[in-house]
Order: C-alpha cells, then structure tokens, then sequence
C-alpha cells in the first residue's frame, strides 16, 4: 500500500466515524455527578464513627498529624464504600521524579481456608505500601540494587475510584520516598513546601492584629492545552507515536493566520469529547469549569476552579490521564507535548497561584483600594521579592527537553522571569518608590460601548498581558511559563518555598519595627528599589525586551541545560534546606533526573530523526526521483525537450538529506561521563543537527509526488476531524 493510500484510507475513515451512543442526561445528569467517585468529606462523615471524622477532619483541615489509631477505622469504611460502588482492587498512586503518574494496584480478596475468598484492606496497608523502587530514577538517592521504597497515604488529597469498563479501582493518593525517608517523588516535597507558606504566611498575619488564622493554603488552577488529531493519522506517524511531536512535517497552505480557531465554534466530535471527559472528571471531584478552542488548529483548552495547590497537583494529572483515555474513545489522540507541530502555537499550562485561608480570605485579593490594603500590598510585595530573587529557580522549575521548544516563542512567555502587575498596581507600588507612601488607586470603571441595547459594562482598573510569564490576573498569579505535559508540583514547590522565605523576611521586618505602618512603607518602598526590575507591563516577546531584560539584569536561561544547575547552587540549597523542604542529597536528585530525562529525550528523539528520514522519507524521494529520470528519459527518447529543473532540485536534496543523516549519525557518537557536560552537547549539536535534517526532510515533502509522500501531512492532521 503506498503513502498516498494508507493516508487516503485514514481521511476515509475520519470522515465516516461515527460517534459512540450519546450519554442518556436525563437519566445521570452531570451536576448530580460531582464527586460520585470520590471518598470526601461528606462520605466519610456519613460513614466514619465521629470521633474519626473529628481527628481526620482537624488532620485535613488544620494540618495537625495523623492518629494512627484511627486508620483501621477509615480503612474499613474506605472498603465498605469502594467494594459497594464495584471496587475489586485498590492501589496507591504516586508521583515519580519523572512527574509521570504511577501505581501498584492489588486485589481486596484473599483465599481462605475454605476455599473461597474473604476481603481484606486493614490500616496498615492504607497507610503504607512498598512498591518496588529500584527502576523509578533517583538521581543517586538509592543504588539500584537497594530497592525499598514506600508509599505513604496523603490523607490531605481524597482517596477516588477509577473506572474502566470492567471494573473499579479504589485509587489512594500517595507520597514515594526511599527507605531512608527521602522524597522519591514530587508531593512529598510540595506537602513540605506547603507547611513553609503555611508557618510564614501565619506570621504575617499577626502582625496585622489576627488573633484566630487558621492553615494558610496555598491554591492553584492549571489551564490545560492539549491537541486532538484522528487517531488514524496518529498510529501512521512514528514521531508522534514515539516522541509526542512531529520531527516532520512541512508547513500547510493554511495555519493560524486567520485567527479562526481561537474561541471558534467546537467540532461537534470534540465537544462530544469534552461532554464525556468533563463528566468522568466531575465525578472524580475534579473542579473543571471551561473549555474552548485555543489559537492553533486541533487545540484546545480545559481549564478548573483554583484549589489547594496539592490537591490541584493530584487532580492536574487525572486530567491528563483522563484526557487521553476519552479522546481514545472518540478516535482521537490527545497530544500533551508542548510543541507537537512546527510553526503553530504549542500548549502550556498556566498555573494560577494564591493564598489564602478560612479566616482571612484571599491574601492576594487587592480590594477596591488596594493602596489602603496593607495586608494584601505585604503579602504582594513578597511574592515580587521572591520572584526577582529566585527567577533562576522558577526557571528551572519548568525546564524541559519539551517545554524548551516553546519558551520563547510567540505563543510562550520568554525563559526570561517578570512580572506584570497591571496599570492600577504598578501605579501604586510606584507611589510607595517614589514618594514612600500611596494615597490613591486607578479607579474601576463603566464600559460603554455604544449600542443602546447592550447593558454597561465594568472596566477594569488595568488591561492583561497575555505575554508576561508571572502576570497578576485580579487577585492571583499566573505563572504562564509552565508545559502541557508536566506535573505542576515542581513550579509549585518552588512558588511555595520562595514565598515562604519572602515571606520570613517580612516578617522579620515587621516584628522588629516600633512603628508597623511606617515599617511598612519602608518595606514596600525597599522591595521596588532593590526587586522593582522585575516588573515589566510591555511585550514579553519583542526583541527590544530582551535588550531591556539584560541591562536591568534579568537572567535569560533558554535552554534546559542553562537553567538546572541552578538547583544545586549554594543560594538554592540554603533556601531549601533551611524550611525543609528538600536537602542538599534531594536538590541534587531532582537535578540528576531532570539532566538524565532531557538526555534520553533527545536521544529518542535523533533517533526517530534517523529512522523515519532512512526508511520512509529517502525511500520515497528516491522513488519520485526514479520516476521523473525515467520521465525526462522517455521524452527526450522521442525528441521531446524536458525541463530537468525538478530533478535536478529533487536530486540535489537527496544528496544534501543523506549528508545531513549522516552528520547526525556522526554527532550522535559523542559520548560524555559528565551529564551536564553531555546535556549541553546534545542541546548544542544534536538539535540543530536534526532541524537540519528536518530542513531538508521537509523541502522534499514539497516536491515528491503527493501519492509517495510516506507521513500523514499538517494540512491533514491539524484540519481533517
């Protein structure tokens, strides 16, 4: 079967799918749904003895420690609950370094001495399962053949059912750390991290004549993009398959130019997609609240209420997973890389951050004045402070192998941190700089439009800026620079400490002071002398920013192998080994990961390179080639002129295509024992040694007759649903 036909085949099938039994609404309506597989609050009030719910309640709520004592009881409801839905198996689930999601399911039936089955799950094994360590990377924490590690219940994130066709598993949310108590994964240091925020933000508060302040959370929402593309045109290119982006692929006729998928109307097999995938989340207790279609062609957006930043983290990978398994359904494959196609938007995940608590509220919430808010303008000046200092390691936080084709882009914020505060704020931390103090506000307003029949509208005090990576959006933070694919625990991590040492700071500023409003105003007015650089309300992505940026001395760390070795500087490991939230031996594991990951990833990915330009792109260049010397042959046989510029220009590529494999097969011989030494060799040569392939790859997609062309094309994969 030629290229032309398998690909023919594919629109053939797109074109006829049809969509499985729509959902009966009637009978199951989606707001009904909401937490149905979820072991909650309610549930386990309902089903606890109250002493239980008492002391579980006050461990979720306040953050005191566990009772054990109490764990045979809730393990016994967990299972009564779980096996009464259709539960057979439980697992724990937990987060690798990698920010992949893993599990070790096991069965609630045992044999018995009678021959049949009896159902099991006691306290000690919800607390605590040993899955096996030694093939999870651990950056030189554990040696391979030491293999212990644990899973120990996050009772803080609740325990939910996963439903497959043939069953349910009762899941447990869980931490991974190795027999010598260290962090093997990403929650146990975000749940460190949280405690830090927690103890600082506290402190603040008191200052401010709080008397009862109750656990400060942190809380995020991560606005998901994601691609769908048939599934036929999936299974039909390897680079997609294997890699998660196109290695290939020359640009279609038509792109993003016009504008016209962004916010359009949704295909109708998407939406029914999205119907289903909203709903599986609502019964998870996942908060989700928009969609919509995004600026490339085939993206999208999901996006959830904000929550406490540990649970969001949690329920940030069960979009993910939930998200590929339902596009499945519908024929589709859900692309989660951050640059899966060449010349169009890639997707992020824009992570909205804040603080906050049951007493105080929103700690970032500005009020109408927020220039007579002394609470929020402290609260917010910390997180300035924490992002100017520490811009290296919110850098770090989000780099990737994947993510570093889309930071800088024209869809992306820069590698290069700010932070844009909006007319109204700026204004008035401008006024403590200048004059040491703020006596006004911008104030809101009324929009009129000028059409009778529409209503007015409120007017912000400031305009959003879509291109700064750590914009504030009203009464929150959205760090926009975080991928598609990864686990947003690591940014939150980070986010967390850096605030909490801020955060430390002020607080011991303010206790000292004899005089608070006047400490303030030297506070404030201190933070934009010495962190005001930072803030930056223009265009992130202009090239005159990036001049700007460096004179004021912005770090621009473009690359993965840039910006990781921030995480093992002395100033790093300080910051985080002074508020526990990960030691000198941990930092150093997270780092030897995320090297170890962007290594292999492009590894995986030149040789892909290599595969698909030998055996499916030369094969068929060779085959056009074939035919038009033999063309040009017969024709000047009877006399005929032929214009040979097309072989000549065809025969010209396929020489410069086997050159430029050759030269990647050359550059892929390197060997290094440093990783990052070998990092930024690959970074440095590897790459662009396979863009040059790509190059050539890619202007032969141009020439080679359509019916050889091997790979299902942009112009298909991007606009054929």
């Amino acid at each position: 079967m030629s290229g032309k036909v398998a690909r023919l085949q594919a629109i053939a099938q797109t074109i006829t799918y049809k969509l499985p039994t729509p959902i009966n609404y009637t009978e199951e309506p989606t707001g009904e749904l909401f937490g149905a597989h979820v072991f909650s609050l309610p549930v386990m009030k309902e089903r606890l003895p109250k002493h239980v719910y008492k002391s579980l309640l006050k461990t979720i709520k306040d953050g005191t420690p566990l009772d054990i004592t109490t764990a045979d009881a809730i393990a016994s409801a967990m299972k009564a609950w779980a096996m009464e839905k259709g539960a057979t198996h439980y697992g724990h689930i937990f987060y690798p370094l990698t920010g992949l999601t893993a599990e070790k399911n096991d069965s609630f039936y045992s044999p018995n001495d009678e021959g049949g089955v009896i159902s099991e799950f006691s306290g000690e094994t919800l607390i605590q399962q040993e899955p096996d360590g030694s093939s999870f990377p651990t950056g030189g924490i554990r040696m391979t053949h030491e293999a212990r590690g644990y899973t120990a219940w996050d009772v803080t994130s609740p325990a939910y059912l996963m439903e497959n066709p043939n069953g349910l598993t009762l899941t447990i949310p869980s931490a991974f750390v190795s027999w010598t108590g260290e962090a093997l994964d990403k929650k146990t240091p975000l749940l460190r991290s949280m405690q830090a925020l927690n103890k600082q933000a506290k402190r603040v508060l008191s200052l401010f004549g709080h008397e009862e302040i109750s656990m400060v959370t942190a809380t995020a929402g991560a606005e998901q993009e994601y691609f769908l593309i048939d599934r036929n045109f999936f299974l039909a290119r390897p680079d997609l398959v294997n890699a998660g982006r196109t290695l290939f692929g020359a640009k279609p006729p038509k792109g993003q130019e016009f504008d016209d998928h962004y916010f359009g109307s949704i295909n109708e097999r998407v939406q029914a997609c999205m119907y289903e995938f909203e709903r599986e989340l609502f019964k998870l207790g996942v908060p989700v609240k928009t969609r919509h279609n995004e600026v490339a062609p085939a993206q999208f957006e999901v996006a959830p209420v904000y929550e406490n930043a540990n649970v969001a983290a949690d329920h940030q990978q069960l979009i993910m997973i939930v998200l590929q398994k339902v596009a499945t359904k519908y024929g589709f494959a859900c692309l989660l890389h951050e640059k899966p196609f060449a010349g169009i938007n890639g997707s992020g995940k824009h992570v909205n951050f804040s603080m906050g608590n049951s007493t105080q509220g929103n700690l970032l919430d500005p009020g109408d004045t927020p220039h007579d808010n002394a609470q929020f303008l402290v609260f917010c000046a910390a997180v300035i402070r924490a992002v100017h200092k520490y811009a290296t390691l919110l850098r770090a936080s989000i780099a990737s192998a994947s993510n570093d084709h889309r930071l800088g882009a024209n869809e992306a914020p820069p590698a290069i941190i700010s932070i844009f505060l909006g007319d109204q704020l700026n204004d008035v931390f401008e006024q403590f700089k200048n004059n040491g103090g703020a006596k006004s506000s911008k104030p809101s307003g009324i929009l009129t439009v000028g059409v009778d029949t529409l209503p007015p509208l409120p007017k912000h005090a400031g305009d959003r800026n879509r291109t700064s990576p750590f914009a504030f959006t009203g009464n929150k933070f959205e760090f926009r620079a975080v991928g598609s694919s990864q686990s947003i625990a690591g940014a939150m991590i980070v986010i967390n400490t850096i605030v909490a040492e801020s955060l430390d700071y002020v607080a011991g500023k303010l206790e000292s002071a004899d005089d608070l409003n006047a400490a303030i105003q030297s506070l404030l007015k201190e933070v934009m002398v010495e962190h005001g650089a930072v803030i930056f309300n223009g265009n992130g992505y202009s090239e005159e920013w990036h001049a700007e940026a460096a004179e004021r001395g912005l770090p621009n760390l473009k690359t993965t192998p840039d910006s990781l070795p921030c995480y093992i500087t002395e100033e790093a490991i300080d910051l985080f080994e002074k508020y526990e939230v990960l030691t000198k031996h941990e930092l150093e594991s997270v780092y030897e990961v995320s090297l170890e990951q962007y290594i292999m990833t492009v590894n995986v990915e030149s040789n892909l390179a290599i595969k698909i330009a030998k055996t499916m792109i030369f094969p068929a260049a060779i085959r056009y080639q074939s035919e038009l010397a033999m063309t040009c042959a017969n024709l000047k046989a009877v006399g005929y002129e032929f214009d040979t510029n097309t072989l000549d220009k065809v025969t010209e590529l396929i020489k410069l295509l086997q050159d430029s494999i050759a030269d990647l097969e050359a550059a892929k011989m390197h060997e290094d024992e440093d990783a990052l030494a070998h990092a930024k060799y690959v970074c440095d040569t590897i790459l662009p040694a396979m863009l040059t392939v790509r190059q050539y790859a890619d202007e032969l997609e141009a020439f080679v007759a359509d019916d050889l062309w091997p790979l299902p094309t942009y112009q298909e994969m991007l606009f054929i649903k």
